[in-house]
């Protein structure tokens, strides 16, 4: 137990020099030997760089946030994060320390964890399954998955991440998860949670494509129906574990309605539509404006095709399939539009595309469709196809249209871009550098997203 006289021995006043001036050599000269003044305005530079930790923790403590810019505040953001995930690992190393001690006290393995788990639950006011789940965690980032530990303390990755991860791998052998985990961990603080679920979910499939059919007909065989009330009196029904290609088409097709419905004079949402749209089909009433089945855009490369390799498809909107389900929404599409896409193996960059549409889209919608497959505002997945092609530079200013110039913004991070500011340049190698409206700047891939 620490009692405030220790406590107030750790603090320090100011130094002489101006604290927007010091390198981090300055910082951690200053913490050992000299003052930091509490309030003192403004943002040290290479705050950036430096590791969380103590240094990191006394410098964030003496910075009033109202008092800086608003980039700067952005940086103290991420710099509180950075800190904010170092703690976090420390209470998993406590967790984890508490029941080395169980075992310390003759405790075997099953038993220790029990008895931690009852002791973090009551230390921290959780409940049973949220105790047991934390320290599952904890366990895991010190035993099976140590580089995601080490991520987490570092800073490189939050908690949110680190959960991704482990959830996203817990049905892998030992070496097959850790596998996985040197593939993405450095990748990870790049992603949204999402692209870094997807991402880990294809590499799952590439590592061991035989588990990954065998987990995906088991899961197939306990899909069902549930239908929950809520409190404020509505309810919920969903569809769980179906075929993703049928969701996919099922779900495309409800939009498709959705959006013929959606006239100057109608007054629900598109949400509201496609709600009213999907209870329509499924309770057997009038089935307004449909227009038949649903469509399907999937990325497959030849040699799965061909049965080759089993290397996972991609389903657009929803992210990699296994190689069966690519394969099988191949054969189902003998009617469908197919488009082509050749690639640089090297680079994945697009080389040339093409379509067997006897009247195929627009040849430069169906490049940059093809260029990028989502929205390429960073950390979106919308499928291009769902997007808004928008105009690096205005069409008023230039009056010409190229491809160069076209990229697919969803029609909220299109609308977004127009009303706060917000700019993009393509980059060598195909990415983009987004221009925020506080003047920070972002780097998204424009190549195929995980």
């Amino acid at each position: 137990m620490f009692d405030s006289e220790v406590l107030e021995s750790e603090v320090f006043e100011a130094p002489p020099e101006s604290y927007d001036r010091l390198d981090l050599s300055d910082v951690e000269w200053a913490l050992l030997d000299l003052p930091i003044e509490v309030g003192r305005p403004g943002v040290p530079a290479g705050l950036e760089g430096l590791e969380p930790g103590r240094a990191l923790g006394a410098i964030l403590s003496t910075i009033d946030v109202s008092s800086v810019s608003g980039g700067a505040r952005v940086g103290l953001l991420r710099a509180h994060q950075r800190q904010a995930s170092h703690y976090e690992a420390a209470v998993y190393s406590d967790m984890t320390a508490i029941s080395d001690y169980m075992l310390e006290l003759g405790d075997d393995l099953p038993s220790a964890e029990e008895s931690a788990a009852l002791e973090i639950r009551a230390a921290l006011r959780m409940t049973r399954r949220a105790a047991e789940t934390e320290l599952g965690l904890a366990q895991e980032l010190r035993h099976r998955l140590p580089a995601v530990g080490r991520a987490l303390a570092s800073g490189d990755i939050d908690v949110r991440r680190a959960r991704v991860v482990s959830y996203g791998t817990s049905h892998l052998s030992g070496d097959d998860a850790r596998e996985v985990v040197d593939q993405v961990i450095d990748r990870a603080s790049q992603l949204t949670t999402g692209q870094l679920r997807a991402l880990i979910r294809e590499l799952c499939f590439e590592v061991d494509p035989a588990e990954s059919k065998s987990r995906y007909q088991q899961a197939l065989e306990q899909r069902r129906v549930v239908r929950e009330a809520t409190e404020a009196g509505t309810a919920n029904l969903m569809i769980l574990d179906a075929p993703p290609d049928i969701a996919a088409e099922a779900s495309n097709l409800i939009n498709q309605i959705a959006i013929g419905l959606k006239t100057a004079d109608e007054p629900r949402t598109l949400d509201q539509l496609r709600t009213d749209v999907a209870l329509d089909l499924l309770s057997g009433r009038a089935n307004p404006n449909s227009t038949g089945r649903g469509t399907i855009d999937i990325h497959v490369d030849l040699a799965t095709l061909a049965e080759l390799s089993d290397a996972p498809g991609e389903l657009a909107g929803y992210g990699p399939v296994i190689a069966d389900i690519a394969r099988q929404v191949a054969v189902d599409q003998k009617n469908a539009e197919w488009r082509w896409t050749a690639t640089d193996p090297e680079t994945g960059m697009v080389v040339h595309n093409g379509t067997t549409r006897r009247r195929p889209t627009a040849d430069q919608t169906r490049h940059v469709e093809s260029r990028n497959r989502t929205c390429i505002h960073p950390g979106c997945r919308m499928p291009a196809r769902q997007s808004d092609l928008d105009h690096t530079k205005p069409w008023a200013e230039t009056h010409h249209t190229t491809v160069d110039e076209l990229c697919p913004l969803c029609r909220h991070h299109h609308c977004s871009r127009h009303k706060f500011g917000w700019t993009y340049t393509p980059i060598a190698g195909g990415d983009y550098l987004w221009t925020s409206r506080l003047g920070l700047k972002y780097t998204t891939s424009g190549r195929p997203p995980p």
